[in-house]
């Protein structure tokens, strides 16, 4: 199989999106990140779920968790609502990690080894011009591989016959 045998349309956003709309992207379609991407719609980076994350925890509470222990219960639960008028460039750091991209054409191999390398979830696919055609995601790939494996009526190890 190839990437783009297994390539899904996931929602994405842009540098000009805001912060709640990010998080919320990514909540509703339970995404394990997001692909930012250009006005061409072009990918610009690939934020991991934990990275969407740090765009809505405010900076003074990353620092350490003393000052987030402060905010009573109420408070600490809508600390994200307050990032409303920020855009995902606006909490972005000095600047984008490149894209975790693959041709149509890459082997699940060479998907699942990039993944692994660069510890990302979420791999865009696109063409030769750059342009996104599909994305995938962990879970995506772990299903087709474990779909595809030879031997699919074997009993899985430690089941009954």
């Amino acid at each position: 199989m190839r990437a783009r045998d297994i390539a899904v349309t996931l929602p994405t956003v842009t540098f000009h999106d805001p912060v709640a709309k990010a998080l919320r992207v990514m909540a509703l379609g339970r995404l394990p990140g997001l692909i930012v991407v250009d006005d061409r719609s072009r990918p610009v980076t690939v934020l991991p779920d934990t990275q969407v994350l740090r765009l809505v925890v405010p900076g003074a509470f990353q620092e350490g968790s003393a000052l987030a222990r402060t905010v009573d219960e109420p408070h600490a639960d809508l600390f994200w609502r307050g990032l409303g008028h920020l855009t995902v460039m606006d909490c972005l750091p000095g600047h984008a990690a490149k894209p975790v991209t693959v041709p149509p054409d890459a082997t699940l191999l060479e998907v699942a080894v990039l993944m692994a390398r660069l510890r990302t979830p979420l791999v865009a696919v696109v063409d030769r011009t750059g342009a996104l055609t599909g994305a995938i995601t962990l879970e995506r790939l772990l299903t087709s591989l474990a779909l595809d494996a030879p031997g699919e009526s074997d009993p899985l190890p430690g089941s009954p016959p």
